[in-house]
């Protein structure tokens, strides 16, 4: 029988994990809520303002992804210099600082080089982050995973009520709130990062390239992802407002975001029981059906069933690659299959914006890139179903 004490000492070790988690996903919400995801708000008002094209506001969020792509193949390298905890911090400043500089300039050229910056700093955000999170406490579960990267649920909802105000007088007051509010969340997480497990595991001496090959269908799958799911996101704003819905967009984003931060609620018992990568499948799934949603009806109802079910479902899909990695290859090799799920989601999202943006501006219009964004992540959710069941001994 347990003793009451060890029961003690496991709630207060419960507790702890979750504000270590809470903490932690404050990265999250500068990393995309705030840097990519709070984007699609502004990016009415700017194309308005600067008479931009939909192919270069896609390259605005492209110019991001590639950022991203850069800081996920340089975050070993950092991190191996100045320690995760340190290359956290760096990541969280180099964002704050380039989305406070975008209210300063409406060139093209400047705004895409801070959009690749924050694109940077927020790579190294993540991927550290995941590896801190990874290792902050050996049993934490699928879901306490899951509440580290809904983080970025925070951010959507923050910049659903910050924002629409502050774009009524103009984009570059939104901005500033935006970089205020990622310095802020900076300063909230020093006390928790004070606390975590600095550097990873080292590899056992002739195991220093774990193969990749057993995460090759959940990678496949995961490129699909980054395509699909930054178009719908980069977007669906401007969509709502293309068919007379302009007036839903701050519920909408709202309710979007809050869905991201309960979803490790919804897919945390799925993720950690269903084998292969089948959580991945039906979440892709999901998203399919949400991202196809306001393309069959622009009823409210619709509209916000597609905000509801994106929301539940895009980052259950970025929280599955950490699980994934976990299962199947040794603790050695967990940064490094974190840093490959991360570079190929990158490369889909540099992708994603510009065919879509490309295919808004022909005469299918935004209906059919958002359309080819639902099929992509269909496609996604067929390749998973290929990812093997067997998993790593040790883990």
């Amino acid at each position: 029988m347990e003793e009451p004490g060890h029961k003690s000492v496991y709630r207060d070790e419960a507790a702890q994990a979750l504000w270590d988690m809470l903490a932690l996903s404050l990265g999250g919400a500068v990393a995309l809520g705030f840097a990519r995801f709070a984007y699609a708000l502004l990016l009415p008002v700017m194309r308005a303002d600067l008479n931009w094209s939909f192919t270069l506001s896609g390259a605005m969020n492209a110019a991001n992804a590639l950022g991203y792509l850069i800081g996920a193949l340089t975050t070993n390298l950092l991190s191996a210099r100045v320690g995760l905890r340190r290359t956290f911090q760096i990541g969280m400043l180099v964002t704050a600082v380039s989305l406070l500089l975008c209210a300063l300039t409406g060139a093209s050229l400047p705004l895409l080089l801070l959009r690749l910056a924050a694109g940077v700093g927020g790579a190294w955000v993540l991927v550290s982050g995941g590896a801190l999170a990874a290792r902050a406490h050996a049993a934490q579960s699928a879901r306490l995973l899951g509440v580290f990267y809904g983080g970025a649920g925070i951010g959507i909802v923050l910049s659903a009520v910050l924002l629409p105000p502050l774009l009524q007088a103009g984009w570059r007051g939104a901005w500033l709130a935006l970089g205020g509010a990622a310095l802020a969340c900076l300063a909230l997480t020093l006390k928790t990062l004070a606390r975590l497990p600095d550097r990873a595991q080292a590899a056992p001496h002739g195991h220093d390239h774990t193969p990749l090959q057993p995460l090759s269908w959940a990678l496949a799958a995961y490129a699909c992802f980054g395509v699909g799911y930054i178009a719908y996101m980069t977007f669906i704003v401007a969509f709502l407002r293309q068919v007379g819905a302009g007036g839903l967009v701050t519920p909408f984003w709202a309710l979007l975001g809050a869905c991201v931060f309960v979803n490790p609620f919804v897919w945390g018992p799925l993720a950690a029981r269903a084998r292969g990568a089948r959580a991945m499948s039906v979440q892709m799934l999901t998203l399919a059906t949400g991202a196809a949603l306001p393309l069959v009806s622009h009823h409210p109802a619709a509209l916000l069933l597609s905000g509801t079910l994106f929301g539940l479902s895009f980052l259950a899909v970025v929280t599955f690659t950490t699980i994934i990695t976990r299962r199947v290859l040794p603790e050695h090799a967990w940064a490094r299959g974190i840093v490959a799920f991360t570079s190929i989601f990158a490369a889909g999202q540099v992708t994603g914006p510009l065919l879509t943006g490309l295919l808004a501006d022909s005469a299918g219009g935004l209906r059919l890139g958002l359309g080819v964004s639902a099929a992509v992540l269909l496609l996604g959710s067929i390749l998973a179903l290929g990812q093997p069941t067997t998993e790593h001994r040790h883990v």
